[in-house]
């Protein structure tokens, strides 16, 4: 392993360190940026009177596949029925 303090090939190395956590930086900054505009708009469908958490439901239901919300949907009323529901 070499020593990144070394003079023969330390910049380049901490060149590129510098270059990848400044990268991811800023991908940090704009994961931030995006979840602040997620809570904007949760924030002003709540506002206009929507339920924000089936609204969040129905975006996790949207990511699914069709056959998986069907089968958990068929286990759940197999349940509810089971303890009379």
């Amino acid at each position: 392993m070499s020593d990144i303090t070394d003079t023969g090939s330390s910049s380049v190395a901490g060149e590129e360190l510098r270059q990848f956590i400044e990268r991811y930086e800023r991908l940090e900054a704009e994961k931030s940026d995006i979840a602040e505009g997620q809570k904007e708009i949760m924030a002003e469908a709540k506002g206009r009177g929507y339920d924000t958490k089936v609204i969040r439901k129905v975006i996790a239901l949207r990511k699914r596949d069709a056959d998986d919300i069907a089968e958990e949907e068929a286990v759940l009323e197999m349940y509810k029925a089971a303890l009379g529901m």
